[in-house]
């Protein structure tokens, strides 16, 4: 393990408090039933900011004249490690993750009195958390009881998320790397997918199959839950119950991706179940790569965060007029949203830690300009339940193509490239199987 990029971001952070002390707890183990827990996965912030992957573990910033990064985690414990594994302990932690000091979690509450006293101002991440809000409320208190010796509580509480985000939406060269290596394994993913996929199969044999890339490689978890929906199931955005028979004639729409050290890969494909798309569905899923490539061709530095979203906007609106979904002009289709009855969602969003990653979207009111650095999805989709205005062949027809694409100086990386999406290279795949 590196601690170099976890170090820098640290420094960086206190450069951005000034002054003042920034408590961050990472996430807390939840149980999942009787003894058993929910598999452990820290807090973003926390591991951005430490690459520690403990549970029971705080980071404590002091910025300032006098600068320290400080981590409390559970001590070495030979009983509990037989039962639950290695431990890094408190001085293999302060070495091997490069802070200044280190001190047991269950000194905590007694050493952040100490070190609460005399901050002007206590950063945390603000109402994330009813416990630690509590928490840190009562031990500021307890700072303020010691006023007659003249030490002085915190007398202002900032939300250090907002500036967490901001450093979070830019990806560094460290977190690039995992994010390429992550979006590597989850195109094989789908290739695997598109390979296996037969008519008669259940979703959840091919969800199996994506989960057998992710761990190969690996990639311990996937990113989210997979939607893996075959027929009318794609026309239900967030359709996670992967237990639906796969049918001749029908397409696929599967949207998965791994999380690998901490960072996600988002990838949507959909293809046919049959291996050759019939020619409705072809129409309908060549506007929906044709709003793609115009939504990732605009999205480069300069260009505001909704241009890619627009661009896909349009090509689509002109589709559904093609396909008598839409009524009218292009403008028209736009201004009145009718074409909200067949694309619901927005083309993208933020990709890092967090699926749907921190950052804000806008700044004083306006769409943000993209800058170097940031990673984004990009996934135009259309999806046609059965209704009175809509052409019977086009009944059930959901399609989503998203891919994962890094902001560069001259363009864009499209991370997720590797995964087939034209028509040809789809049949292609899936004949050679």
């Amino acid at each position: 393990m590196n601690p170099a990029p976890y170090a820098s971001r640290r420094e960086h952070l206190r450069t951005k408090m000034q002054h003042g002390i920034a408590v961050i707890p990472s996430a807390p183990e939840v149980v999942r039933n009787a003894d058993a827990h929910y598999d452990y996965r820290y807090d973003s912030h926390f591991y951005y900011l430490t690459g520690f992957a403990e549970p029971e573990a705080v980071l404590i910033l002091v910025a300032g004249d006098k600068p320290q990064s400080l981590l409390f985690c559970r001590e070495k414990n030979a009983e509990r490690e037989i039962w639950d594994g290695f431990r890094f302990g408190v001085a293999a932690a302060r070495d091997e993750f490069g802070f200044d000091a280190a001190y047991p979690i269950a000194q905590l509450d007694e050493k952040l009195i100490e070190l609460m006293g005399n901050q002007p101002v206590l950063f945390y991440p603000v109402g994330r958390n009813a416990t630690w809000d509590a928490r840190l409320l009562r031990l500021r208190e307890a700072v303020k009881a010691r006023s007659r010796n003249g030490i002085r509580a915190p007398h202002e509480i900032r939300d250090i998320c907002d500036a967490l985000g901001e450093m979070r939406l830019i990806k560094d060269t460290h977190e690039l790397d995992i994010m390429r290596r992550a979006a590597h394994i989850s195109c094989a993913a789908h290739r695997r997918a598109m390979r296996f996929t037969r008519a008669g199969q259940h979703e959840y044999e091919v969800e199996a199959e994506l989960l057998h890339e992710f761990c190969r490689h690996g990639a311990r978890h996937p990113a989210y839950t997979s939607i893996v929906a075959g027929g009318a199931n794609a026309c239900t955005l967030h359709y996670v119950g992967n237990d639906a028979p796969l049918r001749d004639g029908d397409l696929l729409l599967i949207d998965a991706g791994c999380e690998l050290d901490g960072y996600a890969s988002d990838i949507t494909r959909t293809f046919p179940v049959s291996g050759s798309f019939n020619a409705a569905q072809k129409d309908v899923y060549e506007i929906v790569l044709a709003a793609q490539y115009a939504a990732i061709a605009a999205a480069r530095p300069g260009r505001h965060w909704n241009d890619p979203h627009d661009a896909a906007l349009r090509i689509l609106a002109q589709g559904f007029i093609d396909l008598k979904l839409c009524q009218g002009s292009v403008d028209s289709v736009l201004e009145s949203e009718s074409y909200k009855q067949f694309y619901m969602h927005r083309t993208g969003h933020w990709l890092g830690m967090d699926v749907h990653d921190v950052g804000e979207y806008k700044i004083g009111g306006q769409w943000r300009k993209l800058e170097p650095g940031m990673t984004l999805t990009i996934e135009p989709g259309c999806y046609i339940r059965p209704a009175d205005n809509v052409p019977r062949e086009l009944w059930n027809i959901g399609i989503r193509i998203e891919d994962d694409a890094l902001i560069t100086a001259s363009g864009n990386e499209v991370l997720t490239q590797d995964a087939p999406k034209t028509v040809n290279d789809i049949e292609e795949l899936m004949r050679h199987e």
